[in-house]
């Protein structure tokens, strides 16, 4: 069975991702505030399809409380390197989003 997810708590977790991706890339790989490297826009596309694909749908964790990690280890050892950088950061650009995503992962323990 193929998911094709497109809920509302889908859509939020791509947008933060999303949102984390593209602060990583402007802030280390100094590209503009609406452009991604080629390695930053495959990371996206990589973590779009898998959020899409999530065999949890809409009753989806954070992917850091996730009992099943669907990421390939290249691309998870990526994602990790963005978080660790976006993530505190997050709080200064984006504090609601962030908010959200703390709560979540709070809550989804």
């Amino acid at each position: 069975m193929v998911a094709n997810n497109t809920g509302p708590k889908i859509q939020q977790e791509k947008s933060t991702v999303s949102t984390m991706i593209f602060l990583y890339c402007h802030q280390t790989h100094h590209t503009s505030r609406y452009q991604l490297c080629n390695q930053c826009n495959d990371l996206l596309q990589y973590a779009m399809q898998r959020l899409t694909m999530c065999r949890f749908g809409e009753a989806k964790t954070t992917c850091e409380r996730c009992p099943k990690h669907c990421y390939r280890k290249d691309y998870k050892q990526k994602i990790k390197q963005v978080m660790r950088y976006a993530g505190p950061r997050m709080m200064i650009y984006h504090p609601i989003m962030a908010f959200r995503h703390l709560y979540k992962n709070l809550v989804s323990k």
